[in-house]
């Protein structure tokens, strides 16, 4: 036989589309051609497989003339994940293997010049895509064929049907000519699903001292999925309360394990000793817009996709490049990212919770009580000015972390443990899904008027400090949220003044911006 097919994947975003590899071998000059939109690295397959053929023992067909053709030709590919794919497809299309044995296999896998198969990125997004299939997917679904470190991932997906492999031959056997099933080996087995059963384990709340406003201020943005803005002077404690943020959110459910899981696969970041754990991610404030939205050719997720249902935390907000900060604003709202390319579209999940820190000012201790503030008037208009109005505006609490005296941070007793915060965060949450099915910041137009009543006096109360304050449309619709959440915090059915006059006190703005 001349030809053969052999499916595969190509990532695209977080989405994993079908690949047909065909192998045609043909009389004339000997070559090896390989098309279909392959970016240099899979163009660089041929001579890794045509190696990893020859030291495997089995003969490559040198005398022949050889396309490679990667459908659909208008998909851009990318990486060494093809490799395998077109061993086997050379394979099959000399007779070597059974090319009818191939159908319901899906393979992906880089091999090295000896034969050895390599991990691939993104094997948890291909599981998930055929494990997930389009509306009206033939059935059964495909099993996948992955190198060993990658199975391991791909089998986290329940529905999967993965097998590992180490080395090429160990594909080979399983698929040579005659009627004999193969049996199991040390380099062929099935991967099985080995997700870790212990809690994560995060730093605990308890360990910050004092800073009761900021505590509560957490506390609020947990149970409702909010952003918050921490404004203090350097050593005030805002890193370390941002570092156990991530422990009072609820656990993760199984599908939004898998979701994280899948994006810190394609950014070559996920170990099992990272499942169902929620991720912070706190880049440099050197970092690019691309680095924190995604991008590049092909399209990576970038730090607010890798923090996809966990914390995207920005310490020194203002030192942070402009363009890369106002790039926030589309994901705080819409939760996903949408990279787009003069020849590719890509979409990355960005459901992440913000939480910034900065300093008052260049010196760091306007409104101090330990040191004095040395900057100018304008040194810190300057400064405060570099976070612009309509970036403020999506942070739904601002708060202010105070510095600790010496006796204050010895001799204060530590604080409430996250376990016990938690337990009311998961109540707060509970009670929200149970009424509209979301966490109160997902809250949007009509949803907003319904679920965030106001008692006569709160809507009173909420009006004159709307109109004092000059807030906009969208500063209303934040605060009216975050005193829903304070109620849900309170067991409240309806919205009321002192859930409203706590929430307007976390929307006060810089003390310089005006």
């Amino acid at each position: 036989m001349s030809l053969s097919l052999v499916h595969s994947r190509a990532l695209l975003g977080l989405e994993a589309r079908p690949v047909c590899v065909e192998v045609h071998l043909a009389n004339g000059l000997p070559s090896f051609t390989l098309v279909g939109l392959a970016d240099t690295e899979v163009k660089e397959a041929r001579e890794r497989v045509r190696s990893a053929i020859q030291n495997a023992g089995l003969e490559f067909p040198g005398n022949k003339r050889i396309t490679v053709n990667l459908a659909p030709a208008d998909l851009p590919k990318d990486s060494g994940r093809f490799d395998l794919p077109i061993a086997l497809g050379i394979l099959a299309a000399s007779g070597q293997i059974d090319a009818r044995k191939l159908a319901g296999y899906e393979f992906a896998g880089e091999l090295s010049l000896g034969g050895d198969l390599r991990p691939v990125r993104g094997s948890l997004a291909m599981s998930l895509a055929i494990a997930r299939p389009p509306h009206g997917a033939p059935q059964p679904l495909p099993r996948l064929v992955l190198p060993e470190g990658s199975a391991q991932e791909a089998a986290l997906v329940p529905q999967a049907e993965v097998y590992r492999a180490q080395h090429l031959l160990d594909v080979v056997r399983q698929f040579l000519p005659g009627d004999a099933v193969p049996e199991a080996s040390d380099g062929w087995t099935r991967a099985a699903s080995s997700a870790p059963s212990r809690q994560p384990a995060y730093p605990d709340l308890a360990d910050v001292k004092g800073q009761a406003a900021a505590r509560r201020a957490l506390e609020i943005a947990a149970a409702g999925g909010h952003s918050i803005l921490m404004v203090g002077a350097p050593g005030s404690g805002k890193s370390m309360l941002a570092q156990r943020f991530a422990g009072l959110l609820p656990a993760m459910t199984t599908d939004e394990a898998l979701e994280t899981a899948a994006v810190a696969s394609l950014g070559g970041r996920f170990t099992l000793d990272h499942w169902a754990v929620r991720p912070t991610c706190a880049p440099h404030h050197t970092a690019s817009a691309v680095a924190l939205v995604g991008g590049g050719s092909p399209p990576r997720p970038g730090e607010i996709s890798l923090a996809h249902r966990g914390v995207l935390f920005l310490d020194e907000l203002p030192e942070f490049p402009r363009a890369a900060l106002e790039a926030l604003r589309e994901p705080l709202e819409s939760g996903h990212i949408t990279i787009s390319r003069a020849a590719q579209r890509a979409e990355f999940p960005a459901r992440f919770q913000l939480i910034a820190a900065m300093n008052p000012c260049p010196c760091g201790y306007l409104g101090s009580s330990l040191r004095a503030c040395r900057c100018s008037p304008e040194g810190i208009a300057r400064y405060q000015g570099k976070l612009s109005g309509p970036l403020l505006d999506r942070i739904d609490l601002h708060v202010e972390v105070g510095s600790l005296t010496a006796d204050e941070l010895v001799n204060a007793p530590p604080g409430e443990f996250t376990e016990a915060v938690r337990s009311r965060v998961v109540k707060a949450r509970d009670r929200a899904m149970d009424r509209q099915g979301s966490a109160n910041q997902a809250l949007e137009g009509q949803a907003i008027d319904v679920q965030c009543q106001l008692d006569p006096a709160a809507a009173r109360f909420l009006n004159v400090a709307a109109t004092r304050l000059g807030w906009s449309g969208r500063g209303i619709h934040r605060c009216l949220k975050v005193a829903r959440t304070i109620a849900d915090l309170a067991s409240a059915k309806t919205v009321q003044v002192t859930h409203v006059a706590e929430a307007v006190q976390y929307r006060r703005v810089l003390k310089a911006a005006h």
